[in-house]
């Protein structure tokens, strides 16, 4: 049997999750626990929850800044890039091809399709509920903070109401029992040292104030694209659909794309596995104006993701020697528990809101969720099942 190299390896894995991970960047979260705590091993439960609350912090997509982590982790440099390639392309080349041919094309997949694939995350992220919280929340202050996080989220739901209850999570956590508080696993850094971490963090940063300026000097389509969707992969907290605002502002507004076609961009964004950050890729494949096709949706794309590196590779060094301080561990279980409840506010709503409308949705979510957890199914397996379910029924 031939063994393959850990960036295939990588590449592989994540290719597989790119074409079949659908819900959204909270139902990722659970694909990459079930795939890389569970199945593979290449981190604890604890480390990975380290490692979304890091990435929940950050400005971005959380999900795709996981999966960049997690290749980074494992084959360095180029394993991250190998996530990513894995992760991002499927669902990019789809909304380029929808893009290119959005006429002939139709408008969307059938709507039983796509109801099915969203009763599917509810089971996915149900499942990563439970699993972390069983592991994250072992006693009675953290299931109340917890509850208490998930209880604020659904109050005030916002990106900035996300990381207040993250900042609050660890302040509360410096007062936890030391004796509750578990001992870091394995490294995250993968080898990047702080020197070269503090250059990427300097990138981002000269990229973000650098671009606007070389866009005023030198006026042009290709360069006020990659201005464009570099800013809004830079400055938007929480990810998924919080981006759709700051999109329409930077492409509509501007006469780049036409309100109709972002909609429609928007509905098959919906239907497509992978990041919804992917949506950047059928925007600027549509544009009115060139680079436009195949070669404005990649230069979006890269535009859009290319903060996402830049900060995962500067921000995990410091991270992981963080963490391994006695107090930042405790302000970390705080976070952990908070990062329960993040999850437990979201598999509410929009997962459960969104998918959730009557008692066929209701069961074929159930049976989605026992054949997870108890049938030990592959994800894709579930998916697959949901979608044709719900194509069927619903």
């Amino acid at each position: 049997m031939m063994t393959l190299s850990p960036v295939r390896e990588t590449f592989l894995i994540f290719l597989r999750l790119g074409l079949t991970a659908f819900g959204g960047p909270i139902a990722h979260l659970g694909y990459f626990r079930e795939e890389f705590v569970h199945r593979r091993r290449w981190l604890s439960d604890a480390a990975y929850a380290d490692l979304v609350a890091l990435c929940q912090f950050l400005p971005g997509p959380a999900s795709s800044q996981v999966g960049l982590a997690l290749g980074l982790q494992r084959a360095g440099y180029r394993g991250a890039l190998a996530a990513w390639c894995g992760f991002t392309l499927p669902s990019a080349i789809l909304l380029i091809l929808f893009a290119i041919g959005l006429v002939e094309f139709g408008d969307r997949l059938p709507g039983g399709l796509i109801a099915g694939l969203k009763i599917v995350a509810v089971a996915v992220v149900a499942q990563a509920v439970w699993g972390m919280a069983k592991s994250l929340c072992p006693d009675w202050p953290r299931r109340v903070l917890a509850l208490a996080a998930a209880a604020f989220l659904l109050a005030l739901p916002s990106a900035w109401s996300q990381i207040g209850v993250i900042v609050v999570g660890g302040l509360i956590g410096l007062s936890l029992k030391q004796s509750g508080i578990t001992t870091p696993g394995e490294a995250l850094a993968a080898g990047i040292g702080r020197r070269a971490a503090s250059l990427w963090l300097l990138l981002f940063f000269l990229g973000l104030a650098g671009l606007p300026l070389l866009a005023q000097a030198f006026p042009g389509q290709a360069l006020a694209l990659v201005d464009a969707f570099y800013r809004a992969g830079a400055l938007v907290f929480g990810g998924g659909h919080v981006v759709l605002p700051l999109l329409q502002a930077e492409t509509v507004a501007p006469g780049w794309i036409g309100s109709e076609t972002f909609l429609a961009g928007y509905g098959a964004a919906q239907a497509v596995p992978g990041p919804l950050f992917t949506f950047a890729a059928f925007l600027g494949a549509a544009g009115n104006l060139a680079p436009n096709g195949w070669g404005g949706g990649l230069l979006a794309l890269a535009a859009i993701f290319l903060p996402a590196f830049l900060l995962v590779a500067g921000a995990l060094p410091f991270w992981d020697a963080l963490r391994t301080n006695q107090r930042a561990r405790a302000a970390l279980a705080g976070v952990n528990a908070v990062v329960v409840g993040i999850l437990l506010a979201a598999l509410y709503d929009p997962v459960w809101t969104s998918a959730i409308h009557g008692p066929l949705e209701l069961l074929l979510a159930a049976l989605a969720f026992a054949a997870l957890m108890f049938g030990k199914q592959a994800p894709w397996r579930v998916v697959a099942g949901c979608a044709l379910a719900g194509a069927l029924l619903l």
